[in-house]
């Protein structure tokens, strides 16, 4: 039985090797973006 399991790990690790050679390495969430304050024109100081 743990030689079915030992079997099971490999093909895991190989599979998960494939698609990152396919697709390229595990893509990581996209951070999300920080709101920067903008001031807007026209909003009067120099008029």
């Amino acid at each position: 039985m743990e030689y079915i399991e030992e079997a099971l790990e490999k093909l895991k690790e190989w599979s998960r090797k494939l698609i990152e050679l396919l697709l390229g390495p595990e893509m990581e969430p996209e951070a999300e973006p920080i709101p920067i304050p903008v001031e807007e024109r026209g909003s009067g100081q120099y008029r």
